[in-house]
């Protein structure tokens, strides 16, 4: 049984594959395994995935036969993972020679159940900065709740923003067993996660240590138009408010779901007016006057006035609560050159 489990779900990676998995091979820690979750790809991934598996035992491959997405694709190596502990990595990043032995010492050292890592961003152009999870040190129970839960759960808004990267973590497999956490989703579904895990997980051990390579790809789910953002935006929410009720989380920020729909609304309305959207215009303006007429989020418009935003998203929410709708469409326009 291997001390550490890494899941890299893989789809349409062939371009990544030898950096990524190139990485793990070069872990100055060794007692690893690598499962590759080929998620149906239609490029040459599958056949590279085997000739890694081929070449070195510590790594499985998962394949699967039609794209189910990257939640289906991390619960599949969860459901197969051997380790004592779990990594995340992504495709198109990658681990620093020293992240699994400084991850793993980190967390034996302070007798933690998880280890945290900072990362560095890293631009297509070659530039970069790190950024941390916390101040590197040790945290227990009651730090987590107000550092990471409280975060994740009603502080949406103001920047920075508390990323809900998974993969800057050393996660306890006997946590994520006992809790029965998995993914859903192909959006915000790592927020959720972490919510969950930090509910139940006991301590913290974290390194100001940039460990992981975290490419900004412009061809991401995140930069795309997603028609469905909506659907996606209220299931989250509905799962969320599953998760408030189930570990009593209400009083821990009380504005907690109109600081989220106030996020969700921000991001919505980003969505309407990205480039991939075929509505024209006039289509675009009344689905954010809708958006914003919706209960929820007319509830969070009433209710609060978001602070600590960075200076676009403060120009758009000031629209949005005076109905300011051309406005909007005419900023936008502009700024995303429409």
């Amino acid at each position: 049984m291997p001390s550490i489990s890494v899941i890299m779900p893989v789809y349409q990676a062939e371009n990544f594959l030898d950096a990524s998995v190139g990485s793990v091979l070069a872990q100055t820690f060794s007692d690893w395994e690598l499962l590759l979750v080929e998620d149906g790809c239609r490029d040459s991934s599958p056949a590279l995935c085997d000739g890694f598996a081929a070449r070195d035992d510590r790594i499985r491959v998962i394949h699967k036969e039609k794209n189910a997405g990257v939640s289906a694709a991390r619960n599949s190596g969860l459901e197969e993972a051997r380790g004592e502990y779990i990594a995340f990595l992504d495709s198109d990043d990658g681990f620093e020679p020293r992240t699994l032995e400084t991850l793993w010492c980190l967390r034996e050292q302070s007798g933690t159940d998880t280890a945290a890592c900072a990362h560095l961003n890293l631009r297509p152009d070659g530039t970069s900065w790190p950024e941390q999870v916390l101040p590197a040190g040790v945290y227990d129970r009651e730090q987590i709740r107000e550092k990471i839960v409280a975060p994740l759960l009603g502080e949406r808004l103001s920047a920075p923003v508390f990323n809900g990267f998974i993969w800057r973590y050393l996660f306890s497999a006997r946590v994520i067993r006992d809790a029965g956490l998995r993914f859903e989703g192909a959006y915000l579904e790592d927020e959720l996660f972490l919510l969950e895990y930090f509910c139940c997980a006991q301590s913290l051990a974290v390194t100001d240590q940039p460990l992981y390579r975290y490419l900004l790809n412009p061809a991401s789910a995140t930069h795309k138009y997603m028609k469905d953002f909506l659907q996606i935006f209220d299931r989250f929410m509905e799962r969320k408010e599953a998760l408030v009720e189930k570990y009593g989380l209400n009083s821990l920020r009380p504005q907690w779901r109109e600081n989220s729909n106030w996020a969700g609304l921000l991001i919505a309305v980003g969505n309407e007016y990205a480039k991939g959207n075929p509505k024209t215009i006039r289509q675009r303006q009344q689905a954010v006057r809708d958006l914003c007429c919706r209960a929820d989020m007319a509830r969070a418009i009433e209710a609060l006035e978001p602070a600590g935003l960075t200076a676009n998203k403060k120009i758009v929410a000031r629209l949005i609560r005076g109905r300011h709708f051309f406005l909007l469409t005419q900023m936008y326009r502009l700024k995303n050159r429409i």
